[in-house]
């Protein structure tokens, strides 16, 4: 792909040479841009590659600044804006305007999105940690809390562990089961849509391994405050805290390991 940008620099200059042996400022423009982004753009083959940031700070400053130039003058300006006035208020350029507006324009922003929202796969600079290691103390909307030891409450309301439980279910199938599935088998209706994908229940590999503490500070925080080992993949689980109780959390977590057949871990 970095081998086009030189080809991009070329066309950019022969579009510029061409619009100034025709007179049309407007292409001049269009060319000199073109020309300057595949210059920058190819920055890789005579020193370090420039951070996306630096070429967009150099192309906006290109833009106005060449854009005051050809309006300076009243008459080049007037030439610059003709191509646009021609299209779309010419009569004739009407199957033109349609090409343009209705399908050139939203094709172009439709590849800048899907350039900009596509995954990658790159593989992690690190090895990455599946199970990062939590904080010893954690914040629960104000409230301090030690992680290290932390156990569920209800557990020893034994009498209401039913009750609980099917609460607990309730708090999954509207918040959970879209990602991590309605057999809790992380193979939910948006589940393909994340890299990583949620993680399953089912199984010995997953929350079996863990204590309840643990789940109770994914399950709070989500993506916030996963540590570095934890990248780049980090998460795409939301931070329940925001939306949950303490006790709605612990209900939850005891649905999951009832479900599942699985027992925390204990300390």
């Amino acid at each position: 792909m970095l081998k086009i940008y030189p080809i991009i620099a070329i066309i950019g200059l022969v579009i510029s040479i061409g619009s100034v042996i025709r007179k049309s400022p407007f292409f001049n423009f269009i060319g000199i841009l073109i020309c300057i982004y595949g210059l920058l753009k190819s920055a890789e083959y005579i020193m370090i590659p420039l951070p996306s940031q630096v070429i967009l700070m150099y192309m906006a400053m290109s833009f106005f600044s060449f854009f005051i130039y050809f309006s300076i003058q009243e008459e080049t300006f007037k030439a610059f804006l003709e191509p646009m006035r021609a299209v779309f208020a010419d009569d004739n350029k009407a199957l033109l305007r349609v090409l343009i507006v209705f399908i050139g324009l939203p094709l172009f922003a439709g590849y800048l999105t899907y350039v900009k929202v596509k995954p990658t796969y790159d593989p992690p600079v690190s090895g990455r940690i599946v199970h990062p290691e939590p904080p010893s103390q954690m914040e629960f909307r104000g409230k301090t809390m030690n992680v290290l030891g932390l156990e569920n409450p209800l557990r020893k309301d034994a009498a209401n562990f039913t009750k609980y439980v099917e609460e607990g279910k309730k708090i999954y199938y509207q918040n959970c089961f879209f990602c991590h599935g309605d057999d809790l088998d992380g193979k939910g209706h948006m589940a393909q849509a994340y890299n990583p994908v949620p993680l399953p229940f089912r199984g010995t590999d997953t929350i079996a391994q863990m204590p309840e503490s643990f789940i109770f500070w994914r399950v709070s925080k989500g993506w916030r405050g996963l540590p570095a080992g934890a990248g780049p993949w980090n998460s795409a689980m939301p931070s329940f805290e925001d939306f949950l109780t303490e006790e709605e959390v612990w209900k939850v977590i005891m649905f999951i390991y009832d479900s599942t057949g699985n027992k925390p871990r204990s300390w």
